[in-house]
């Protein structure tokens, strides 16, 4: 079973590899990027909606009470982060800009540490160092910023919607499908991208056409396939099946895979040669983000509620809070021992 879930995992990383590889060829196409986001939301959204139908009509029931939770997770784990990475590499190479969204385990150490008021052990923040150092040399600073200042400001904020996603899926309650959730949060992201994305507008005849990009030439519903059912339900659906069955670390690990498998797609197809500096510059903000992401995964352990333990009250729940609260402050103060 631990065999099957990594081998899921690897195929999630894969799959959402080809997102950016695939999203500039549907961009060749005649879309604009927030309109290459939408297609790849409402077709997502739709193709998942239809298996569950058929295969667990439950998932898609929304539980009392968490509407606005789920309205917020589309807004910024999926619509925040897409359009944002969507914009950004039409202005940058798509292994720069994976690296800059995966500098997004520093703002959640940032969001655990100062708003959360947990202390965090040592290695959390050394990693957020390390992530910061490597970000530097990715845009080599040397050079004043050597990359283009706009793609790397949507990178980064990219990153902040990232954050937010890891953060909310550490926080939905016990009665709410993950599969489910990924489907409305795909629809809703739709939902909110369209008064923006003006789908009317869609030139949809030319998905009949060839497409042709860095001297490759494929019928533009290849590319435009493998984003929605590759790069998007595919890789959403292992992706679950996968952090189910491991722990948030091994899964959190593995997720940050996507900075290779995206980086490689684009360079055997695009050929998008990344410089010296992006290459080691990647290595260290990897290996920093995977360090503070560890570093964070141990804190939110320590705050997981036994199914036993579960408050059946406000009261107890309030009292429970603060008991696991005052366990995580401990575990983390040892871990700084």
């Amino acid at each position: 079973m631990r065999g099957a879930a990594l081998a899921a995992a690897v195929v999630s990383a894969w799959c959402f590899g080809f997102s950016g590889t695939a999203a500039k060829f549907v961009g060749e196409i005649g879309l604009t990027p927030l309109q290459a986001v939408w297609v790849r939301m409402a077709g997502a959204a739709v193709l998942l909606a239809v298996i569950l139908a058929v295969v667990r009509p439950s998932a898609l029931r929304v539980p009392r009470g968490q509407g606005p939770f789920f309205a917020v997770y589309a807004l910024v784990a999926v619509a925040g982060v897409q359009a944002l990475f969507f914009l950004a590499i039409t202005r940058l190479p798509v292994g720069v800009v994976l690296l800059l969204e995966y500098s997004s385990p520093v703002m959640v150490v940032l969001w655990v540490r100062f708003v959360r008021r947990l202390r965090l052990p040592r290695a959390a923040y050394g990693g957020a160092a390390i992530v910061v150092a490597g970000l530097c040399v990715v845009v080599e600073v040397w050079h004043g910023l050597a990359l283009d200042g706009i793609g790397l400001t949507l990178g980064l904020v990219a990153a902040a919607c990232c954050a937010g996603y890891f953060l909310m899926s550490d926080a939905y309650s016990a009665d709410v499908e993950p599969v489910g959730l990924i489907t409305w949060g795909l629809a809703g992201a739709a939902l909110v991208l369209t008064p923006l994305a003006s789908p009317w507008q869609i030139p949809w005849a030319s998905f009949g056409d060839a497409v042709t990009l860095s001297g490759l030439t494929v019928p533009a519903m290849l590319p435009t396939v493998v984003l929605i059912a590759v790069a998007t339900v595919v890789a959403y659906v292992t992706g679950v099946y996968a952090v189910r069955r491991l722990s948030a670390a091994i899964g959190s690990t593995f997720a940050s895979l996507e900075v290779v498998t995206g980086s490689v797609v684009a360079w055997f197809l695009l050929r998008e040669h990344l410089g010296v500096p992006q290459i080691v510059g990647g290595a260290i903000v990897l290996g920093g983000a995977l360090l503070a992401q560890s570093a964070t995964a141990g804190v939110s352990r320590t705050t997981e509620v036994p199914a036993a333990q579960r408050a059946s009250s406000p009261a107890e729940s309030t009292a429970l809070s603060r008991s696991l609260a005052s366990r995580a402050r401990a575990a983390a103060t040892e871990g700084d021992a």
